[in-house]
């Protein structure tokens, strides 16, 4: 299975209880560490990601399907989360199964997502990861600039439009 056996569509509000599944794919865990509790995407700090998604005018959520199957979803809010930089800025998360990463399913996920905030009128989105992640390699490869660093994250912004637009 390739990254072209999957499409990429608006995920349907029926499926928004799947990113409590996706939003705990989302946590890094660096390589020899244990995984964490799967309760632990019900504590505040993470909850905030999926607590009743799709009520507001600013959750986007698409999903990656192989057949039937969501194997990979990108959404964004606006919150005060890790990634928050303005009330104007989504913060962004994603996650692919792990049977199905390495395959760009990942990348087109990001670009579906950049291409429909920019669609929307978003002018950049931003999100939170830690400088171990091997995603952050990625994010910068699609254009994602650090705008604030700790000791172990990254807060990282991508245009999508310009001033003038």
């Amino acid at each position: 299975m390739t990254a072209e056996h999957v499409r990429i569509r608006a995920a349907w509000e029926h499926e928004y209880p799947l990113l409590e599944r996706f939003l705990y794919e989302a946590i890094f865990v660096p390589e020899g560490a244990p995984p964490p509790e799967p309760d632990i995407v019900r504590h505040p700090e993470l909850r905030i990601y999926v607590e009743n998604f799709g009520s507001q005018v600013d959750d986007h959520c698409l999903a990656a399907v192989c057949g039937e199957e969501v194997v990979g979803m990108v959404w964004v809010r606006i919150m005060e989360d890790y990634g928050h930089v303005d009330a104007a800025t989504p913060s962004l998360s994603i996650a692919v199964l792990p049977g199905y990463r390495g395959r760009g399913i990942g990348t087109r996920l990001l670009l579906a997502m950049h291409e429909h905030l920019r669609d929307s009128g978003y002018r950049r989105i931003s999100l939170s990861v830690q400088k171990l992640n091997p995603a952050l390699r990625l994010y910068r490869r699609l254009g994602y600039d650090v705008v604030q660093e700790n000791e172990t994250d990254l807060v990282m912004v991508r245009q999508l439009r310009t001033e003038e637009e």
